[in-house]
């Protein structure tokens, strides 16, 4: 650790300033201090004539320190700091080393001149905690770069690479080599020039109403109901429209009522969790084992999702079916989800074949034998599961891990003859795989640790959020869904429209609600699981799906399930055949309003939540709400279920 969070040296006329305050030279209070004091003692020192900015390692600044956000502003503020820099008689050079984020990237267009590595990225991702840059950049950068390059980057979580800083001018070079002694020696080049205009005073032209229009619906929609991208948008047009001095005072004072918001409070939490969730305590120090070469057992929707979220992280990956045409059915989905990615441009179509190079396509298991880990995701069905790792066990090297995708089945039941069960492991992935970024890792009290290290790792690689998951039936996400929908069918039993609940759940948040989501998931797969269940002679209660389901009704995939479907199509349509079906078993008609809805399945989605915790399934309530955000859909300006119960809790 460095005495002071930002040091000074000396190379001739040039003071090198560097912030170095680990893990990613947040812009704390104590560097805010510290630059402050360093902007008047450079001022006056007359041996000095410019002045490079750097930071420390292979980060520039990575923002703002957060865990500041909970207390009231202290001063300097940074917008009083980047303003004093801004009105330095000398020149300050900004050598942007690396990673540039949010403060990290307001304090380089405060400074006169701005250089770069090649390394170096820029980013404005305050968006996505639920605040909007608080120290200019909604009025520098449009001014600096214009408003087209500037908008993605204030408001829709764009990021600018080196090369493209260039083009667009937002730094004046990329240097090459030895980095720091090329900074210097620019700074030493414009030592002697007229400064230029503060950015902040640049000229900016309105580009009209059809412009703003345009853009307040594309980032509206993207936003998913989060106040902060249209309100960076307001700043900008602000500032565009009246003048800077406006814009700067619009911005400050939306940053100040954003960071005492609960959305940001809840999107604070999500960061910290998800921080953390990467590199729980129980895996710290302990060596993964290698992965290069990944099996996948089943060419279905979910193993065909497995396999590409593989391919995409660079692995190689070889996917396996019973038969011929089960394995061309698979390719070919592979290669539909590709081309999609394609077409979205997440890569390009060269790319999306590369990555199908990496894939072969076997019948059988024997194939397998080469892999470092294969994953299972064949139907839930314990005896099937129980043959196909009877056979991996033969045919895989002993080291190899061996994981299940169960979404239900007690995995110590799909091992209990497997042969070396420290190296089987449970990795519950989520459908579509290639898109839901949740990963349930759930070791058998006889893991090996190296294992589950292995299983964060790849969570890692895979760009997953991982959470640990103790065993009960339907692990964390599935058990408290469980709950989820129990309570909202009871709803529907006490006479409550079950159209209403979907709309008070979309009005929340949600994407849809939970009977729209049963019929795009499909109403028989939780069928097959009470039937099964039935059929061990367990008492599982006639369920009113389990109506829909006898009567043909499975959802989306036959046109009809809580709703009626147009052949092919996906608009929810009231049935009265529901109705009908349904009738005996319900109460009369009655209202419940969206508040009385939302509050009665969070609270039975944080009371399970509870449960869960007391009997050690999940490791912390972060974990409960990580798992709900990523794997569920519950609107992330929300925090989850654990944190509303919380918050509630505390202000009661």
């Amino acid at each position: 650790m460095p005495n002071k969070p930002v040091e000074v040296e000396r190379r001739g006329a040039v003071a090198i300033v560097t912030i170095d305050n680990p893990p990613v030279n947040a812009l704390g209070l104590a560097v805010r201090r510290r630059l402050m004091e360093l902007a008047e003692e450079l001022e006056a020192d007359g041996s000095v004539t410019a002045v490079v900015l750097t930071g420390a390692g292979t980060i520039f600044v990575g923002g703002a320190d957060i865990t500041e956000f909970d207390r009231p502003p202290e001063e300097p503020h940074l917008p009083d700091v980047l303003a004093r820099i801004e009105a330095s008689r000398k020149p300050w050079i900004a050598a942007v080393n690396g990673l540039s984020l949010g403060g990290g990237t307001e304090l380089p267009l405060a400074c006169h001149y701005r250089v770069a590595s090649p390394k170096a990225r820029f980013g404005l991702p305050e968006i996505n905690i639920g605040i909007i840059p608080g120290s200019g950049a909604t009025q520098r950068l449009p001014r600096l770069i214009g408003l087209a390059a500037a908008l993605p980057v204030i408001a829709e979580n764009a990021q600018i690479e080196a090369r493209r800083a260039v083009e667009l001018g937002l730094i004046a070079r990329v240097v090459e080599g030895d980095f720091l002694a090329g900074a210097v020696a620019f700074a030493a080049s414009v030592a002697d020039q007229p400064l230029p205009t503060p950015t902040g005073a640049l000229p900016v032209s309105d580009p009209g109403e059809a412009f703003w229009t345009e853009a307040a619906a594309r980032i509206g929609k993207a936003a998913k109901g989060a106040k902060a991208p249209l309100a960076a948008l307001e700043a900008v047009r602000t500032g565009v429209e009246r003048g800077a001095r406006e814009g700067f005072a619009l911005e400050r004072q939306t940053f100040l009522q954003l960071r005492a918001s609960e959305e940001a409070a809840a999107l604070r939490y999500l960061f910290f969790a998800e921080r953390s969730a990467s590199r729980p305590p129980a895996v710290r120090g302990i060596e993964p084992r290698r992965v290069a070469k990944a099996g996948v057992v089943g060419g279905g929707t979910m193993g065909v999702g497995i396999a590409a979220t593989l391919l995409n992280a660079g692995l190689e990956v070889v996917l396996s079916e019973r038969d011929g045409p089960s394995l061309e059915r698979g390719l070919k989905a592979l290669e539909a989800v590709f081309a999609n990615q394609a077409k979205r441009k997440m890569h390009s179509e060269e790319e999306g074949r590369a990555r199908m190079a990496r894939m072969n396509g076997i019948v059988g298991l024997d194939g397998l034998a080469g892999c470092d880990l294969v994953i299972e995701a064949v139907f839930e069905d314990l005896a099937l599961k129980r043959d196909v790792f009877a056979t991996l066990a033969k045919v895989c090297r002993a080291d190899a891990i061996l994981a299940t995708n169960t979404s239900y089945i007690d995995p110590k039941n799909i091992a209990e003859e497997l042969p070396g069960p420290t190296r089987f492991i449970g990795l519950h992935f989520f459908s579509p795989a290639q898109v839901m970024k949740l990963l349930e890792i759930i070791p058998l009290p006889q893991t090996a640790a190296d294992v589950v290290a292995t299983g964060f790792e790849l969570a890692k690689r895979l760009a997953k959020v991982p959470v640990r998951s103790g065993i009960c039936e339907g692990f964390i996400g599935n058990r408290i869904l469980k709950r989820y929908r129990t309570e909202a069918e009871k709803m529907v039993l006490e006479g409550v429209d079950f159209a209403a609940i979907d709309a008070a759940l979309r009005y929340f948040g949600y994407a849809m609600g939970p009977f729209e989501m049963q019929d795009l998931a499909g109403l028989d797969i939780s069928f097959l699981n009470r039937e099964a269940a039935r059929a061990r002679g367990e008492h599982v209660p006639e369920t009113m799906g389990d109506i829909l389901v006898r009567a043909g009704r499975k959802g989306q995939k036959t046109d009809g399930g809580w709703y009626d479907y147009m052949p092919g199509g996906r608009t929810a349509q009231p049935s009265a055949e529901v109705a009908r079906l349904l009738s005996p078993m319900r109460a009369a008609p009655k209202t419940a309003e969206p508040e009385e809805i939302i509050a009665r399945l969070l609270n039975a989605m944080a009371d399970e939540g509870r449960k869960i915790l007391e009997e050690g399934i999940a490791d912390s309530s972060e974990a409960i709400d990580l798992v709900e955000v990523h794997g569920y859909g519950f609107p992330r300006i929300r925090g989850g279920p654990m944190f509303l119960s919380a918050r509630k809790a505390g202000q009661q």
